[in-house]
């Protein structure tokens, strides 16, 4: 497949992307070479070969949940903006 003007046209479309008229051909050019390598893929011989899900062997790597020295709470309002006694104070965002 070649991509040409028209199917660039599409494709921006699509996308919603704005290709300014001097940006066409070395798009076009770009988009060819990426098909052509693709197509190189294809040719290649895959039988036996596991699809490859993840990176690294490696599954999640969590440390213990264990309760640890916490802020106090004057502390941690020190630097607040706006709060209260207890809590931060934010704007309202849900009416």
């Amino acid at each position: 497949m070649k991509v040409d003007r028209e199917t660039l046209q599409k494709i921006a479309h699509l996308a919603r992307l704005e290709v300014r008229p001097e940006e066409e051909q070395p798009m076009i050019d770009s988009l060819n070479e990426v098909l052509t390598w693709m197509e190189q893929l294809n040719a290649v011989d895959t039988t036996g070969v596991e699809p490859l899900t993840h990176l690294s062997a490696e599954r999640n790597v969590l440390r213990e949940d264990v309760v640890g020295e916490q802020l106090p709470r004057g502390n941690a309002l020190k630097n607040a903006p706006a709060k209260d006694d207890t809590y931060f104070q934010v704007p309202k965002v849900i009416e």
